[in-house]
């Protein structure tokens, strides 16, 4: 059920918590994934901006959302971590009856909001939809995956019972399914997914499951898949997808040193982005070109220092110029506001 996993993940939040190392000089890094995966593509995006402007941003892999979540919260020269939004969802959801989860989660802020992830469950032909999953060999991602949290979240959702639900990433999870030792595996990935674009899947044998169950889009956002976009697909897919949002730490600039350098580095980084939009979708991963600053995840606030670098004044510590460029909407009101002030002086 929702509740146990909820626990589960909380408790997996403060296991974690414990696992951050030192570091003898300031750094800055972004936690991101796997790395053939979207999160790494965008964090070294924003690190080729970063170099631009003489500034080094290491780019970690990671499991992915939880891990990269822990490690803003806990883990040295990390000011950044992309998480998925459903993660924040049932951590904000858990945070005020649970004294753990509010430790976890204090201090972590939005810095900005990204793209939607389209929830891929590609299956057995003869499996018609995500409650036809129930008895199934299932593979759901490696723990502390964005996968793994999302498939949990859905198949506990609707409760899907029985079978087995195995710990296996998509890259390992897809030529067991075309062997015939799973029967389904869960894939969150913007589309389109190259694990799935540069196979040869057939269409007589497998398919990607519509989901369309009205529990889960209190949850998540309906999306599309248009026909066409793998080759094992010529019919439009309704589905459901997540958001993809950047993460970081409220410093305090007056506690210390190490603390007013990561926020100078975040401010720095947060007006290198919305300064460079329009180049990080000409140049950098296609889902830059459908990033939305306005959805802002409920509950979540925007960090100081972010809002320190999107001040419209604000220059960024650049060793090089860098040309500013124009950025795109807001979303809290002050938020807005200052993305307004932005665009104003550009």
């Amino acid at each position: 059920m929702v509740v146990r996993w909820g626990a589960a993940l909380a408790s997996a939040v403060m296991i974690l918590a414990g696992t951050g190392t030192l570091a003898a000089e300031f750094e800055r890094s972004i936690m991101t994934g796997a790395p053939t995966g979207t999160y790494i593509q965008i964090g070294r995006d924003i690190a080729a901006l970063g170099k631009e402007c003489g500034q080094t941003l290491n780019v970690i892999e990671s499991a992915g959302s939880l891990e990269n979540f822990v490690g803003v919260r806990n883990r040295r020269n990390t000011q950044f971590g992309i998480v998925q939004s459903d993660v924040l969802e049932y951590l904000k959801t858990f945070e005020a009856n649970d004294p753990d989860v509010q430790q976890a989660v204090r201090g972590v802020r939005i810095m900005f909001p990204l793209y939607n992830e389209e929830v891929h469950v590609l299956a057995r032909k003869d499996i018609a939809d995500l409650k036809g999953l129930a008895g199934h060999k299932i593979a759901v991602g490696k723990k502390d995956s964005g996968t793994f949290l999302t498939s949990s979240l859905i198949l506990d959702i609707l409760q899907v019972k029985g079978g087995e639900r195995l710990p296996l990433n998509p890259d390992e999870a897809l030529p067991k399914l075309l062997s015939g030792e799973i029967d389904a595996f869960f894939y969150v990935a913007g589309a389109p997914a190259p694990l799935f674009r540069d196979s040869k899947i057939d269409p007589a044998k497998f398919h990607l499951l519509p989901i369309t169950d009205q529990p889960l889009l209190a949850t998540y956002t309906p999306s599309r898949i248009e026909a066409g976009t793998y080759s094992f697909q010529d019919e439009p897919l309704d589905l459901i997808a997540v958001k993809a949002v950047l993460m970081t730490y409220d410093y305090d600039v007056k506690r210390n040193a190490y603390q007013r350098d990561s926020c100078k580095a975040v401010a720095d980084f947060s007006s290198l982005i919305l300064g460079h939009l329009d180049q990080l979708a000409e140049r950098g991963h296609p889902k830059w070109k459908t990033v939305d600053l306005t959805a802002l995840p409920p509950g979540w606030q925007v960090g100081i220092c972010v809002k320190k670098g999107m001040q419209a004044d604000y220059k960024p510590d650049c060793k090089a110029p860098v040309q500013q460029q124009p950025a795109a909407g807001g979303a809290d009101e002050e938020y807005l506001n200052l993305l307004k002030q932005r665009l104003k002086k550009q």
